[in-house]
């Protein structure tokens, strides 16, 4: 395997941490320094289909940011299907997949100056099927970036007990880097944060404030999520949500929430909520909603579907019940994707101005 090419493995304490927003600001970062840049995902959980093969979601998003000019295949060699653990142990050698792994690694590197290797979740996540992160980490040959989650104690501890995984498989943790930390905390996060990974022999290579584009999902995630149907002829489809309502009110106590940043989430059959949002919105355009999720598929009228055609924000038709659509919205894993612009900008700058690249970059 190739063990020239420089590297770094970025993995992280827990799901959604920032690993993902992480290696997307930092590839943007490293290729000021290594203009030929590769990327890899080597186990990867979220997938689609491209030209019938499994790809990480996160793979597809690096690609279409960055044009990395590598084989997507190679990009994201392991996909785990929802059977993938019984068969790996009823049947399959990890050997090969370890194999696999560096091969595909072997084909990223080919003519890149650097390469960025992207985990699934904290050090232990793959353990099941002897690959994880530490495990492969550990066969890439890489040093490690941990991200974790904004605080003090917490998150050092946390810290703490995935070194001591990757420091098992032989792997060194370079570094950490805190993320979604109130802006008006830095400072001081920083300052103990420092501290308290010093004694671990760690360095804190940046602290990343909350960014509320980031961790709020837009109407297009929600829709997608949902398998809904925009029933609205305007697809403005990129607010972002800050707050949900279920209405299961009258319209009059509705009204309340009528703001701007609001979604509510009305069984479809309610359209004298749907005509008093509508109604609101043409008062006070500046105060109008995120949107609206009609529930139990219950289609409007054909009167109230013309008012909604008009409306200048999205309104959806689930099939789920409110209950089920609310459980649903709240759980969303908010991830980046490809078009959303506004939020690659902010990432880029994130890590622009808050990581010590060059610290990072001496480490290795």
């Amino acid at each position: 395997m190739n063990l020239i090419t420089p590297r770094v493995f970025i993995a992280a304490t827990r799901q959604n941490d920032g690993k993902t927003t992480t290696s997307l600001g930092l590839l943007s970062a490293l290729q000021n320094q290594f203009p030929r840049i590769g990327y890899i995902k080597p186990v990867g959980q979220r997938f689609v289909e491209i030209a019938e093969q499994k790809i990480d979601e996160d793979t597809v998003l690096m690609d279409a940011v960055y044009k990395l000019d590598c084989p997507l295949v190679d990009m994201s060699p392991i996909a785990v299907e929802p059977d993938f653990t019984r068969k790996y142990l009823s049947e399959t050698s990890n050997d090969a997949l370890v194999r696999r792994i560096q091969k595909s690694f072997d084909r990223v590197a080919w003519e890149k100056d650097f390469v960025l290797c992207e985990g699934s979740g904290h050090a232990g996540v793959g353990a099941v099927f002897d690959l994880s992160n530490a495990q492969v980490a550990k066969a890439l040959g890489a040093k490690v970036v941990i991200v974790t989650r904004g605080g003090i104690g917490k998150p050092v501890d946390e810290v703490a007990l995935n070194q001591a995984l990757f420091e098992k498989h032989g792997v060194e943790v370079i570094g950490v880097i805190v993320n979604k930390v109130l802006p008006d905390k830095l400072d001081y996060i920083a300052e103990f944060t420092r501290k308290g990974l010093k004694r671990k022999g760690l360095e804190l290579l940046g602290v990343l404030p909350l960014q509320p584009i980031l961790v709020k999902p837009t109407l297009a995630t929600i829709r997608d999520e949902l398998a809904a149907e925009n029933l609205s002829a305007r697809k403005r489809l990129t607010q972002l949500v800050e707050d949900i309502v279920v209405a299961a009110m009258g319209a009059n106590n509705v009204a309340k929430h009528f703001r701007c940043g609001t979604l509510i989430i009305t069984p479809g059959d309610r359209e004298d909520i749907v005509l008093a949002a509508a109604a609101a919105a043409q008062a006070n355009p500046a105060e109008r909603l995120s949107g609206l999720v009609l529930t139990d598929n219950l289609r409007p009228s054909p009167a109230t579907l013309d008012v909604i055609r008009k409306l200048d924000f999205p309104v959806l038709l689930a099939e789920e019940d409110s209950y089920e659509v609310a459980s649903k919205v709240h759980d969303i894993i908010v991830k980046t994707r490809p078009d959303d612009a506004e939020k690659i900008a902010v990432i880029r700058d994130l890590i622009a101005q808050h990581v010590d690249v060059a610290k990072l970059l001496a480490a290795l």
